[in-house]
């Protein structure tokens, strides 16, 4: 049996070779949990910041490469990509808003505050670049002429 892989599907869909904006903005998501894993790791106790500051960097610079190799591509399925966007966009502001109050409510406050909330926004731009890119790019070259 011959399966193809996601990507090969996407080329022959669209046929064209797309950056790899879903593998780096993983890359980054995965940055920001570790981060956020290490600091939950220290509760309740006050967790040094210098590591998931690190990650929280790290990840923000995948994220802007991504928006740079994605504002790139030509032939792409805008329309669907930004259908797609503002309602994952819309749907992750809330949760994290809501990750955000359960923060503040918890007394939280300062440094660790802060870098909770930067985390929190790469989150919400993360995951619905990832599922924005992937839904534009299974659309036929003919959905976005």
């Amino acid at each position: 049996m011959n399966e193809l892989s996601p990507q090969t599907r996407a080329q022959e869909t669209s046929g064209q070779r797309f950056a790899p904006v879903a593998e780096v903005g993983a890359a980054a998501l995965v940055l920001i949990v570790i981060g956020g894993i290490y600091m939950a790791s220290y509760a309740p106790r006050r967790a040094p910041l210098g590591p998931p500051i690190g990650l929280t960097i790290a990840s923000a610079t995948l994220v802007l490469a991504n928006l740079v190799m994605l504002a790139r591509t030509k032939g792409f399925a805008w329309d669907k990509f930004f259908l797609v966007g503002r309602w994952t966009l819309l749907s992750y502001v809330v949760a994290a808003g809501l990750i955000e109050f359960a923060f503040v409510k918890d007394h939280t406050s300062g440094g660790p505050l802060v870098l909770i909330t930067a985390m929190l926004v790469l989150f919400a731009v993360i995951v619905p670049l990832i599922i924005s890119f992937t839904v534009a790019r299974y659309q036929s070259s003919e959905a976005h002429l």
